[in-house]
């Protein structure tokens, strides 16, 4: 650069947003993260579903989640939280249904060390289904109460003081479900969920 000054600012900028901070990501450390997330279902279904035009909506809720560093650069998270989903069609309202996925993903911390610390993973879901009130022409809807799939992540951590941080999440989950009316199928149903997050952690 011409400008000697801005050369020194800006190496100075780059070498303090990825420099050392002990306090954080080292082997053994427990990283505890609060969310709200945002659950935008990516919904395809089969059979009468298909017929129907059956889609789920997005829901809002907060989250709970813990990383285990069980290397400096790599860490095992594992997710609490719930939601519930309006379920529709062309024909109204089928129901509400509510969904308890914990999901446990195996992560690579790039920069465990710096202030800026983005990180991937990959890993599985379980999907539990309950709360289930689902109706169609007047009879209840039945559906499959589990299935498991897997889930991919993408994530940073910005460091804004010596022990808290600001998160940013981006997760894939795959989850299903097989309706059924009577004992008679009414296809498969994929939520397929991004799930969208923001929040504050630290460490213990």
């Amino acid at each position: 650069m011409r400008n000697p000054k801005l050369a020194i600012a800006v190496t100075g900028l780059l070498v303090g947003l990825s420099g050392s901070n002990a306090s954080f990501a080292d082997q053994g450390d427990i990283i505890a993260r609060v969310r709200a997330i945002s659950i935008r279902p990516e919904v395809s279904a089969s059979g009468t579903l298909a017929t129907l035009g059956t889609s789920v909506n997005e829901a809002s809720v907060p989250e709970l989640d813990f990383t285990y560093m069980i290397r400096d650069h790599i860490g095992i998270e594992t997710i609490l939280g719930t939601s519930r989903h309006k379920v529709t069609s062309n024909a109204g309202s089928l129901g509400g249904l509510s969904v308890l996925p914990p999901t446990v993903t195996l992560q690579y911390h790039f920069n465990p060390q710096g202030r800026v610390r983005p990180y991937v993973g990959a890993g599985v879901n379980y999907s539990l289904f309950y709360n289930d009130k689902l109706t169609y022409g007047g009879e209840g809807v039945q559906v499959k109460r589990d299935s498991f799939g897997p889930a991919l992540q993408i994530g940073v951590d910005i460091q804004v003081s010596k022990r808290i941080f600001v998160n940013l999440d981006l997760k894939k989950l795959w989850m299903r479900t097989d309706p059924t009316l009577g004992g008679a199928s009414l296809g498969t149903l994929k939520i397929d969920p991004w799930v969208v997050g923001v929040g504050v952690g630290t460490k213990f």
